[in-house]
């Protein structure tokens, strides 16, 4: 698995990090700034979809027939290296549509994504100090990026990270969400007929990762603290299940 470090030697950027975010935390006038509490919750507060959970397919463009569209569910179990950062991320449920238009071309409809928080190893200061203090704790979470073709393998996500010293809208990606281009470990496989489900893996080991936005007076050093941004090195692996149903199979409410 690939993993880097933020530019330099990492020993002296994590004391860094860690003597400034310290300082910080000590500021009385820190906690007003950052309005604490305000956007940290608790990892696995929320868990994804179950794969048999439909309730998320969207509607059908007009003029399509619903017996040659699909509505998808997957539910994936990412691992992600991202700057100086490796986690195994909550599983992801993802709903959207696909099937012909009626000029005969590939169409898409994106339905809604689910995950909870996960707690980032080490905190905001990359220290055990870091983990088991709750004002120095700090969770990642994925949100869609308003992008996706799963014909292609293509997806976009920006990732909110939440801690009681950052502010709501700490976002990696906030300006430009973060494009992933999945390729297949392999084929596919069919672990089950009826209902449907199938299984499949799949990377990318090729995108770039962004610097921290919108984090109030520690971006800089939260950005230190996580390597980023980091245009090289960093690795989604993406094992994954799917099941589906024809549009005219769907219960109707």
């Amino acid at each position: 698995m690939l993993n880097t470090t933020a530019d330099g030697p990492r020993p002296s950027l994590a004391r860094r990090a860690a003597v400034t975010l310290a300082g910080a935390a000590a500021l009385a006038g820190l906690a007003g700034m950052c309005a604490p509490g305000s956007a940290y919750a608790e990892p696995g507060a929320a868990t994804a979809r179950s794969a048999a959970d439909f309730s998320d397919c969207p509607a059908l463009p007009a003029g399509v027939d619903p017996a040659h569209w699909r509505c998808e569910v997957h539910t994936a179990a990412p691992q992600l290296t991202m700057g100086g950062v490796t986690a195994t991320l909550a599983p992801i449920t993802m709903t959207h549509a696909e099937g012909p238009m009626p000029d005969g071309t590939n169409g898409q409809v994106w339905g809604a994504m689910h995950t909870a928080p996960t707690a980032v190893p080490g905190g905001l200061n990359g220290s055990a100090a870091g983990e088991h203090s709750r004002q120095l704790r700090l969770a990642i979470k994925p949100e869609y990026g308003g992008r996706s073709d799963f014909y292609t393998g293509q997806f976009s996500l920006r990732f909110r990270l939440l801690s009681p010293l950052l502010p709501q809208g700490c976002t990696i990606g906030a300006s430009a969400p973060i494009d992933f281009q999945l390729k297949r470990s392999g084929p596919s496989q069919w672990v089950s007929q009826d209902p449907p489900l199938i299984k499949f893996s799949a990377y990318d080991d090729a995108f770039a990762a962004p610097a921290a936005e919108d984090c109030g007076p520690l971006t800089g050093p939260l950005n230190r603290r996580l390597g980023l941004p980091a245009s090289s090195g960093n690795l989604m692996t993406y094992d994954a299940t799917y099941t589906f149903r024809m549009y005219d199979q769907l219960p109707t409410t």
